[in-house]
């Protein structure tokens, strides 16, 4: 997904970690900055690696919260799980 100028997207081999996403400018790096997803639907930031400015990291948390469901969906998916309740999260 890209918005604002930013990808959000998962990082191949880390389905072993709780959920979250990867966020950089231009093509995806393994030093990005990463959002885990909580259990009550909204998204903790893990580290700002690629240091995305204080707005812009508002504007990006805000719309990961709102496509929660959306990217739980495509997590499925993208790791083949069909019980959702396989999924870890964060807290």
């Amino acid at each position: 997904m890209k918005v604002i100028g930013y990808k959000i997207y998962f990082w191949s081999n880390e389905n072993n970690e709780p959920i979250h996403v990867h966020i950089s400018k231009g093509e995806p790096t393994s030093n990005s900055t990463k959002v885990w997803l909580t259990k009550t639907g909204g998204c903790v930031l893990a580290n700002n690696s690629s240091k995305i400015s204080k707005s812009d990291l508002n504007k990006l948390l805000n719309i990961i919260s709102r496509h929660y469901f959306f990217i739980i969906s495509k997590w499925k998916e993208y790791y083949k799980i069909n019980d959702v309740t396989k999924i870890k999260y964060y807290c």
